[in-house]
């Protein structure tokens, strides 16, 4: 979920063109969690499952749309959530009760027949699992993709892999990657494409955006210890909800007002157990680790026996996509040689 910054932020349409050439450090866990969302009957609200039950939504949109950014001759580097700072515990207990509150709602939908609010909660109860993180590297993995796990927050670690020039931008629906430092931010880079606009039958095209921390900076007028304390205000996965009575808006000048943690504290009443300077701390120095990005080896033989032998996907159509793998492979060894001479 993390922070809004709806109606403050606005971000640059660009194309994968623009992105050629590129690595990027995908937030992993929330790509997922969009694939669980969207990836669904649209008439049941169901996930797409294997003959065992076996929850494949996650799986599907990961195949697809990595070998789509590589297709695109975009590098991704996945990073997977590691142990999750105390301080989220309230909000993944709110987390699961909505998810809990929407179930009931899914059932009432489904036997009413309203296919729009089958779609809405149905979206609203996905749940990832352990089982589903060690699928995608598992994954990954025999794609020859690379994915690091973090110490604690995915962002985060990403963030610093950006700030090492390890990687030229971050990926995430989320904009937290700001409050952590990430000067590029790169969003709907694994849900470009047609979009259903709730409770309406009209689609709208979604491409990949870019939002730079510079630029936002600028034109709000702030610094980035500024931009965190909005955050902080409006509420992040840390203080969900954020102070009572605090939209962008008035949120922004108050910290243009109260440009401290200190003086920010004194100003508002908090309501959370952490103080607004300890919270601002996590954002400034989150646990990472440094880390050098893998070399990826491919094994097809180890995806076709992950997609099809275990999970039942269609051997024609997996196959036809590694297809499309190899030959991107074999043109980039042949660029790679070209660039040697």
């Amino acid at each position: 979920m993390g922070v809004s910054f709806s109606g403050l932020i606005e971000a640059t349409p660009i194309t994968f063109d623009d992105l050629r050439g590129h690595t990027i450090a995908i937030d992993a866990y929330n790509t997922m969690y969009q694939f669980l969302a969207t990836i669904r009957d649209r008439f049941t609200g169901e996930p797409l499952r294997d003959r065992e039950g076996r929850v494949t939504s996650h799986l599907t949109g990961l195949f697809n749309r990595t070998l789509r950014l590589l297709e695109a001759e975009v590098t991704p580097v996945y990073v997977f959530d590691g142990k999750p700072p105390a301080w989220k515990q309230d909000t993944l207990n709110q987390r699961r009760k909505i998810k809990e509150a929407a179930a009931e709602q899914l059932e009432h939908a489904r036997k009413t027949g309203d296919v729009e609010k089958i779609r809405m909660y149905a979206q609203a109860t996905s749940r990832l699992t352990p089982e589903m993180a060690d699928e995608a590297k598992k994954l990954l993995s025999a794609l020859g993709v690379a994915w690091i796990q973090a110490p604690s927050e995915g962002e985060a670690q990403a963030v610093r892999l950006a700030q090492e020039n390890k990687v030229w931008a971050v990926g995430s629906q989320d904009w937290d990657s700001l409050l952590f430092g990430a000067e590029r931010l790169i969003r709907n880079l694994t849900v470009s494409g047609r979009k259903k606009v709730p409770r309406k039958e009209l689609y709208v095209e979604v491409v990949p955006e870019l939002v730079q921390l510079s630029h936002v900076l600028k034109s709000l007028t702030i610094s980035h210890d500024q931009l965190i304390l909005l955050g902080i205000l409006i509420g992040t996965d840390y203080n969900a909800g954020g102070v009572l009575g605090f939209g962008p808006k008035k949120a922004l000048k108050a910290v243009k007002e109260h440009p401290t943690p200190t003086a920010l504290q004194a100003a508002v009443e908090w309501a959370f157990p952490m103080s607004i300077a300890d919270l601002f701390d996590f954002f400034k120095h989150p646990p990472t680790e440094q880390y050098a990005i893998p070399k990826g080896k491919q094994d097809l033989d180890a995806v076709k026996q992950l997609l099809v032998h275990e999970h039942d996907f269609s051997e024609e159509r997996v196959s036809s996509s590694l297809a499309k793998l190899s030959k991107i492979k074999k043109g980039q060894s042949r660029l790679e040689l070209f660039l040697k001479k």
